[in-house]
């Protein structure tokens, strides 16, 4: 069982502070959504958490089974079992999928022979055209692929812990589906945690997800069952900012 566990998280880029006091658990298996409107801090959450350059922690820990993830760098943290699927992943020139995870099995200690095999399985899993695995990492692919290959490494590396950020946009209605119905698959048969984080209730409808959490103004200011985010649809995010401002 592994479980993440942030206490107190404050952190800034500047002068302005952007998240003012996190405290948040996702174990094993689980799945949490973190939702909230623009420039709550979510995305700056995620960064915090996978160790992205820019952002200062002021106060506050990161534990991935009691492990402080604070103190390391980001290749470090993925070691560690965290895998964070980028809101906007990048494009990788003279560099293949399989070729990446490669290099990754073999920093973790595991056989790169096995790669071939559990990326062609895992594109089949969410309908990524297996063509484009002899292609480089993310070039000329469309925005919706670019995140149904993140979810192909995701399934391949199978993290302990998996950060989501915004997995949901830029996906039609078959491509959310595919996406979400592996991300789960991977929660309850792999036991990854999993922290969604997301604007819109479209993908807790495909998510099987036990806990919503509504950030705002760099705070968590309620949490709930997936029937919160039902409520969200309707009444927005407005009495939940005066909230977290009070």
């Amino acid at each position: 069982m592994s479980e993440l566990v942030i206490d107190g998280l404050h952190a800034r880029v500047g002068r302005q502070e952007i998240l003012r006091g996190i405290d948040l658990r996702v174990g094993s298996g689980e799945v949490h959504a973190v939702m909230g409107p623009n420039g709550s801090g979510k995305s700056t959450l995620s960064h915090v958490i996978a160790g992205r350059p820019g952002y200062e922690v002021t106060a506050g820990t990161v534990r991935l089974d009691g492990v402080d993830l604070l103190g390391m760098r980001a290749w470090q943290r993925a070691q560690a079992g965290l895998f964070l699927a980028l809101q906007y992943p990048i494009e990788v020139p003279g560099v293949t999928l399989v070729e990446a995870l490669s290099e990754a099995f073999a920093a973790m200690g595991r056989d790169p022979a096995q790669v071939p095999a559990l990326v062609a399985a895992e594109a089949r899993s969410v309908g990524f055209d297996e063509s484009f695995l002899a292609r480089a990492l993310n070039v000329d692919l469309s925005g919706g692929e670019r995140k149904r290959c993140e979810i192909v490494q995701m399934g391949a590396i199978r993290p302990r812990i998996a950060v989501l950020d915004e997995i949901d946009s830029g996906l039609d209605v078959d491509a959310l589906r595919a996406v979400a119905r592996r991300v789960g698959e991977l929660a309850t048969q792999a036991g990854i945690g999993v922290l969604a984080i997301t604007h819109y209730n479209r993908l807790l409808s495909e998510l099987p997800v036990s806990t919503v959490h509504v950030l705002s103004a760099g705070r968590i200011v309620a949490s709930g069952g997936p029937q919160l985010a039902l409520e969200l649809e309707g009444t927005g995010y407005v009495a939940y900012e005066e909230e977290a401002r009070a």
